[in-house]
């Protein structure tokens, strides 16, 4: 997605999400990787909406298009994703989003809607660079961050004011 705030307004998702799949694809394709029925599937639930959802919600889904009802099924699918940078985990709600910034270096940072759990994703390389470099300063080498900013999204916010 070109536009990180298109996560909170209406847009062509028809498009993003075919954009997101062919993207997908290439990569998958690049790295050797296998977009297996499941995995695609397990992506387009993700896809349908900019919202986090949990590995059980996901799960549900598979279920209900024939693809298992064990937990494994959607917690290997999600894995495979977030390990290709397809998908990411957003810890403080314990779900998972679509990638959205597939151009970025994987340094993202999250806008998470507390209300309808919409998520954009923006690329933070700046941000992560400076984690990095106080970390270091403490003798500190950061492995991992996770940058993730709770609030209200612009429907939200409208909905609260009436």
């Amino acid at each position: 997605m070109s536009d990180p705030a298109s996560a909170f307004h209406d847009h062509d998702h028809t498009s993003c999400t075919s954009d997101a799949l062919s993207r997908a694809e290439g990569i998958c394709l690049q790295a050797g990787a296998r977009l297996t029925p499941v995995r695609r599937r397990t992506l387009e639930i993700l896809l349908e909406e900019h919202r986090a959802m949990g590995a059980y919600d996901v799960l549900e889904r598979l279920s209900e298009d024939g693809f298992g009802s064990q937990p494994p099924v959607a917690y290997r699918a999600l894995e495979f994703l977030v390990d290709q940078g397809l998908a990411h985990r957003i810890r403080r709600l314990n779900a998972f989003t679509a990638c959205t910034t597939f151009e970025c270096d994987h340094a993202p940072a999250f806008f998470i809607c507390r209300t309808c759990k919409a998520v954009a994703e923006i690329p933070a390389t700046a941000l992560r660079s400076m984690i990095n470099e106080a970390g270091a300063k403490l003798g500190f080498a950061v492995e991992r961050a996770n940058v993730e900013a709770l609030g209200l999204c612009p429907s939200c916010q409208d909905e609260a004011a009436v």
